[in-house]
C-alpha cells in the first residue's frame, strides 16, 4: 500500500500545532471484537477528540501482515475509526492528514518549538531567505499510527508508506520487552539516524512523563516500558516546501510529524 501526500485543499489549523495521534479505547481487543480509536489532537498525550471529518483525511487504513483495509466511516462519527480487525493478530492503524497552515506572528513562539523538536539553528537559514521574523506561515502534516492487538495479537508492524514514519521493531502485547522497547524512525527511503524521539508515558492513573531520546546510526531509538501503561512517539521532519507548495499554501515552512501508540499488557 502506498500513501500518497495531498498537497491541495488546504486547511485551516488549530492556534498552535499539536500532536495528533490515534487513542484506542482498548489496545487488546478479542478476536471477533472491534477496532475502536479516538483522533486526538493536542499535547501531553492529552488532547481534543476529534470526529470523523473525511475532507480533514488523506489516508486511513488498518494493516494486518499482508492485508490492508481502508477506514469507512460518517461524518462527524467518534470514535474517529470503528472498525472490523482484518484478522487475529497485531493490527496496525495508519492515518494521513491533509496538510493544514499555522500563523507565526512571532519567532519567539517559532523558536520555542524549534528548540522542542531539536530542529536545528532554522533561524540563520530563515534570514537567509529574506524571510520576515513575524507574520509567516508553516504548513504540516500528521503521519500517526497506533498498534492493536487482536485475540493473539502476533504479529509485526512495518513501513505503510507513510513519507514519515515510526515502525515499531518490537510487538508490545507478545514480545519481551525487558530490554526496552525498539523503533526505528523513516524519512521517504532512508532511516533517520542521529534524531530525536519524544517518549510520552502514561499511567493507568493519568498521569504522563516525557522523555526525550535520540536515534542511532540505523535510526532505531530504544526506551524502557513499563506494564498496565500506555505510549505514544512522536518525531518530526522541518523542511523547505517545494515552490508550487509554497505558491498553493503561502507556507514557508513545512513540518511532518511522525507518530505512533501503543500499550503495554499489565
Amino acid at each position: 500500500m502506498r500513501f500518497l501526500s495531498i498537497v491541495l485543499s488546504l486547511l485551516a489549523a488549530p492556534a498552535i500545532a499539536h500532536e495528533l495521534w490515534l487513542e484506542p479505547l482498548a489496545y487488546e481487543v478479542a478476536a471477533d471484537g472491534r477496532l475502536e480509536a479516538d483522533i486526538v489532537n493536542g499535547e501531553a498525550f492529552e488532547g481534543v477528540k476529534l470526529a470523523f471529518i473525511p475532507r480533514q483525511i488523506a489516508n486511513f487504513a488498518v494493516v494486518s501482515g499482508g492485508q490492508t483495509k481502508r477506514v469507512g466511516g460518517r461524518v462527524g462519527d467518534r470514535p474517529g475509526l470503528n472498525e472490523t480487525p482484518i484478522a487475529e493478530g497485531l493490527n496496525v492503524v495508519a492515518y494521513q492528514s491533509r496538510p493544514a497552515t499555522l500563523e507565526y506572528k512571532e519567532w519567539p513562539k517559532f523558536q520555542k518549538f524549534l528548540d522542542h523538536k531539536d530542529l536545528g539553528d532554522v533561524r540563520e537559514r530563515h534570514l537567509a531567505r529574506g524571510l520576515p521574523e513575524a507574520g509567516f506561515d508553516e504548513i504540516y502534516t500528521r503521519f500517526s499510527k497506533s498498534l492493536i492487538g487482536v485475540g493473539n495479537a502476533a504479529g509485526s508492524d512495518r513501513r505503510v508508506g507513510l513519507e514519515t514514519e515510526l515502525v515499531a521493531l518490537t510487538n508490545p502485547y507478545t514480545d519481551d520487552l525487558s530490554g526496552g522497547f525498539r523503533v526505528q524512525l523513516h524519512y521517504k527511503t532512508d532511516v533517520r539516524a542521529n534524531e530525536q524521539i519524544e517518549v510520552f508515558e502514561k499511567a493507568p492513573d493519568g498521569s504522563v512523563d516525557i522523555t526525550l531520546y535520540r536515534t542511532d546510526a540505523q535510526g532505531i531509538g530504544v526506551f524502557p516500558v513499563k506494564p498496565g501503561h500506555a505510549y505514544m512517539v512522536d518525531a518530526v521532519v522541518l523542511r523547505e516546501p517545494s515552490a508550487g507548495l509554497q505558491q498553493a499554501s503561502g507556507a514557508v515552512w513545512q513540518t511532518l510529524w511522525a507518530n505512533l501508540t501503543f500499550a503495554v499488557p499489565q
